[in-house]
């Protein structure tokens, strides 16, 4: 059945459903239309609407003139995603119009329906693999997951899990941090502890943790799994890229853990996670029949524990530390973070530190093997982390400034006081504000520095500057005192210490001889 023949049916439906006696709501719900579509079915005749569909389909399409180009690229690359060619169209054609990549979408499914196009995907045979012997393979994956904790806040966590391919017995490692190879192999102990055995061969997934390079199946490992491997008598299986169904065992189990385990549950810190899935294995995962051999992990892992390679303790060396450039600004680059070094460290062009993990922290030291410092690694990038005596230690040198001006003073423990209610006020200026009180004292005497100082402390000032003006203050005044003039005449202008002359000019005086005449008169 065709669009068309949909299309008359719906049509004669509502309308068979309106003589009948149903309402228009009635009409879609049942036929699953607007209300406005059913109103205007129904208001049209059999002949109306067949006219309205022929010209529906008539209708011009906006990306039509671009028909030729569509048809040639699909013809030649049939598989061609609606996404590629829209990329495809923008890069051939400068007026291209803007439209939505859903237009692209209709438009070329369109083309492919015109032009009997389908589009091929790839079919991949699959064979029903038979079960493996006991204790000859396992499979190892990672996964991560967002968990809320107490404060509403996502935490993301990191975990390693392994499973015996035969009795499908499972281990699960959690982290707060990314995996890095020293991690994995942590891991593996972990895992080879718990089963009591190490099986014959591991699938892994290529992961960057320990394939450097594929090499057309000449692999390439990383320095510190291929040292591991040499100690341990398991033999390594990589899938091919984009091949997870290689694995599929373990590909369920991320599954499983995220579905089962992790779901809706509330995080508190790492190790009690960690103990919390120890838990979930023992009562669930290695305790529930499995869904296809209806048999308990656990009671498989029994008998497939007597066919593993006998497990003992690996001693895992120091890990390696790589050489990392130091920057200008005496830090390094890790992992998309900045981490701090020692004022002094970079030394020029060429400076390098060592670079090692060591518990959750990130050791850097020397190329000798020196330790410089330590810092905790942290989750995410873009994010600077500086110990705080990595930084210049200005208040050394300021102590000792203070100190050294301080014993010019006959008095230095007034001279403290003041410099460290000028410290308090001004953190920031406290060496220009120093050098200031330094001069100050260089060029002015003994007897004003005490002067100013007293009167400072005493009115709590503390400003080097204003220090100044009250030396200043005071100098004028002593200035003054060996020239002042006698107590009974009247200083007019004490500011500049003279006296003007117009302050001894005597007015003239008249004869009371002449007032007594101008009354007798």
């Amino acid at each position: 059945m065709n669009a068309y023949q949909t299309k008359l049916m719906v049509y004669y439906e509502v309308h068979r459903m309106s003589l009948e006696g149903y309402s228009v709501s009635k009409i879609c719900r049942t036929v699953l239309l607007n209300w406005r579509t059913v109103r205007k079915l129904l208001s049209m005749n059999e002949t109306e609407y067949e006219l309205a569909i022929d010209r529906k389909g008539e209708r011009n399409k906006e990306l039509q003139p671009y028909e030729e180009f569509v048809k040639s690229r699909l013809t030649e690359y049939q598989d061609t995603s609606s996404a590629q060619m829209h990329d495809w169209l923008k890069e051939h054609f400068n007026d291209f119009p803007s439209v939505s990549p859903k237009t692209v979408f209709n438009f070329v499914t369109w083309v492919r329906q015109e032009h009997r196009l389908p589009k091929i995907s790839p079919l991949r045979e699959f064979e029903m693999v038979e079960e493996l012997p006991y204790g000859k393979q396992a499979q190892v994956d990672f996964g991560e997951y967002n968990l809320r904790n107490n404060l509403d806040k996502g935490v993301k966590v990191f975990f390693f899990t392994i499973m015996l391919s035969r009795s499908r017995y499972k281990y699960l490692w959690f982290l707060d941090q990314y995996f890095t190879s020293d991690l994995a192999i942590s891991a593996h102990e972990q895992a080879f502890a718990f089963f009591g055995g190490i099986p014959d061969e591991i699938v892994y997934d290529q992961d960057k943790l320990f394939l450097v390079r594929e090499n057309k199946g000449d692999i390439i490992l990383t320095d510190r799994f291929r040292a591991y491997t040499r100690e341990r008598p398991f033999k390594l299986h990589f899938c091919r890229k984009a091949d997870p169904q290689s694995k599929g065992k373990v590909e369920n189990m991320v599954k499983y853990v995220k579905q089962n385990f992790l779901y809706n549950r509330a995080f508190c810190d790492i190790e009690t996670l960690n103990q919390q899935a120890l838990c979930w294995l023992d009562r669930t995962a290695n305790r529930m029949p499995h869904s296809f051999t209806r048999k308990p992990p656990y009671q498989e892992w029994n008998t497939e524990q007597l066919f593993l390679i006998p497990y003992t303790a690996y001693p895992q060396p120091a890990p390696l530390a790589v050489p990392y450039t130091v920057r200008k600004d005496n830090s390094i680059s890790w992992k998309g973070n900045l981490y701090s070094l020692p004022l002094g460290t970079y030394q020029g062009r060429g400076s390098q530190v060592g670079v090692k993990v060591e518990s959750g922290q990130l050791v850097l030291g020397s190329l000798q093997g020196v330790e410089i410092c330590r810092h905790r690694i942290a989750v995410g990038k873009g994010q600077k982390i500086k110990n705080t005596d990595h930084g210049r230690d200005k208040t050394t040198a300021i102590d000792a400034l203070i100190d050294s001006i301080c014993q010019m003073l006959d008095d230095p423990q007034q001279g403290k006081t003041f410099l460290m209610a000028v410290r308090a006020g001004k953190p920031r200026y406290m060496r220009d504000q120093l050098l200031l009180f330094k001069q100050v004292i260089e060029e002015s005497g003994k007897g004003v520095i005490i002067q100013a100082l007293t009167y400072c402390c005493l009115h709590k000032i503390a400003s080097a500057s204003d220090f100044k003006a009250v030396v200043a203050q005071y100098s004028r005044d002593g200035q003054t005192a060996s020239s002042r003039i006698p107590e009974s005449i009247l200083q007019m202008n004490p500011l500049s210490g003279q006296l003007p002359a117009a302050a001894l000019i005597q007015p003239q005086r008249s004869a009371i001889a002449d007032y007594e005449n101008i009354l007798k008169l």
